[in-house]
């Protein structure tokens, strides 16, 4: 499936795409409705929370810390279960003042934060595993950095071939050009590229690389999740 047909335009919130239709190495595909990925949620109009029920999302998983949310711009429908699982809780603050900005907009962080938090990736995916019936929602700000590592571990586990892992992460570099323009603000996404440049890579060679050497399946048990997790990750997305 084309990247912009997993695209979701829900007003209000940037970034938005459902990872069914995304091909697997055996030759299967994604199940669309099980997880989506955006930007955080907090401008959805009324229009666009109706648009995300209608998608079938009944969780919403949020990667932030507390003083990053801001209130709805509307009411939140009923029905809607919303967890709070940020990956910059207090024991990351030691890991994140050793780097800089701008690789803290890039996949060069993400190898070394899941060699020394496995514990925070894993409730994430066991949140996942456990939803109630229904699509999860994954976000964080705006759904590029922190969504896109919880993403990157995921799809590799469900076998997700490794083009199309890099092209759902890169999306987000055009799928977010609105959300700047309508704060405001410039684009990041060239000075991001032109820092990896200079780093001599690029975003998808990292992306590709940052699991190198690591068994996802187990990497997921250790991190402390069960049999029956592992196994409903898979049946979420329809795999047995």
């Amino acid at each position: 499936m084309a990247d912009d047909e997993r695209d979701l335009d829900w007003p209000g919130c940037f970034n938005a795409r459902d990872l069914g239709g995304l091909r697997t190495t055996s030759g299967g595909v994604l199940r669309r409705g099980a997880v989506v990925r955006s930007a955080a949620p907090d401008s959805l109009t009324a229009q666009g929370w109706s648009a995300l029920r209608a998608h079938g999302v009944r969780t919403i998983i949020d990667l932030r810390n507390e003083d990053e949310r801001e209130a709805s711009a509307a009411p939140a429908p009923a029905g809607l279960t919303r967890l709070s699982l940020p990956l910059d809780d207090l024991g990351t603050t030691e890991f994140r003042s050793g780097w800089q900005a701008p690789e803290l907009g890039t996949p060069l962080y993400y190898r070394p934060f899941l060699d020394r938090f496995p514990h925070l990736i894993g409730r994430v995916l066991g949140a996942i595993a456990t939803a109630a019936p229904g699509g999860v929602l994954v976000h964080c700000a705006v759904g590029r950095d922190r969504t896109g590592l919880v993403m990157l571990v995921l799809q590799t586990f469900l076998g997700v071939t490794p083009a199309d892992i890099a092209a759902d992460y890169t999306r987000s570099a055009v799928r977010l050009r609105p959300s700047f323009a309508s704060r405001g603000e410039p684009d990041p996404g060239p000075m991001l590229a032109e820092f990896l440049a200079g780093r001599g890579t690029t975003a998808e060679e990292l992306i590709g690389t940052a699991l190198d050497g690591i068994d996802v399946e187990k990497y997921l048990v250790d991190s402390g999740l069960g049999v029956e997790h592992i196994a409903a990750l898979r049946a979420r997305f329809g795999f047995v």
